[in-house]
């Protein structure tokens, strides 16, 4: 009996690509997106074919795909002009860590790959399970800024939030991080910062390296007791900023690290 299941994926954002890949499913994909980087071999491997915003759309129907995979309302006009010309798409819309984990079982059984899946994400439950377990054990707790963004700031989206609670910490901005776009997260005065004054600073500037100097320049933020201890940490925008496994794993494993350090000092 042939395969029902999709044998020619696109993927337009990094995510699908590093699923597939750890089930072990990447002679599925034909096409990545060109900011894909996890796992490195994808890279060597397949034909880059999207950005983020934008997509090569004769380059994606060479391949004929029979299905295309996507994030976010922001990949609204791609997911549009496929479907004109034919191809199936799923664009996902999670933005929490439940979220990725019913990504990652969704995911896997749209490629005939359940038993794999739901193996991958009890894995990524078991994670967080111990990082959460070790930072009940901490002496106290951070408030901890997230920058996502520096011109203007704009804070952490609600998975990010999530993860730096599970890791031991109390994100400074709570009731902006379930705001789904990065516009509804932008601060408007930065000095309320230096209100909430968090003990950590992380920063993850999408595509541009973070500037620890350039933060701590800003005005009135040598109050912040972040900026006074030397707390101000990058965290690489591909183990964090994308709704995808390397959030849950490597994402949590650096946020975590931070804040036992700074908690057993």
């Amino acid at each position: 009996m042939p395969d029902p299941f999709p044998h020619r994926i696109v993927c337009l954002t990094e995510e699908p690509t590093e699923v597939l890949y750890a089930l072990g499913e990447q002679a599925r994909i034909v096409g990545i997106s060109g900011f894909t980087v996890r796992p490195p071999e994808a890279r060597r491997e397949k034909p880059k074919v999207s950005a983020f915003t934008s997509a090569k759309l004769g380059e994606i129907l060479k391949l004929e795909p029979d299905l295309a995979i996507g994030f976010s309302d922001i990949q609204a006009d791609i997911a549009r002009e496929l479907i004109r010309a034919g191809v199936e798409v799923w664009i996902s819309n999670h933005r929490s860590v439940d979220g990725i984990l019913a990504y990652i079982r969704r995911l896997g059984a749209m490629v005939g790959a359940h038993g794999k899946a739901e193996a991958y994400a009890r894995e990524a439950e078991a994670h967080l399970a111990r990082v959460g377990a070790a930072a009940a054990r901490l002496p106290r707790r951070p408030k901890v800024y997230f920058e996502e963004w520096d011109e203007p700031p704009i804070t952490g989206i609600r998975w990010v939030a999530e993860l730096i609670r599970i890791a031991g910490g109390e994100d400074c901005f709570p009731e902006l991080a379930r705001a789904p776009l990065a516009k509804q997260r932008i601060l408007a005065d930065g000095d309320e910062v230096v209100r909430r004054a968090p003990d950590i600073i992380l920063g993850s500037w999408c595509g541009k390296r973070f500037r620890p100097e350039k933060v701590a320049a800003r005005p009135g933020w040598e109050a912040i007791p972040a900026v006074r201890a030397g707390e101000l940490h990058e965290i690489e925008s591909p183990r964090i900023l994308q709704p995808g496994p390397a959030a849950l794993f490597d994402g949590l494993s650096d946020i975590a690290a931070i804040i036992e350090r700074w908690a057993r000092r």
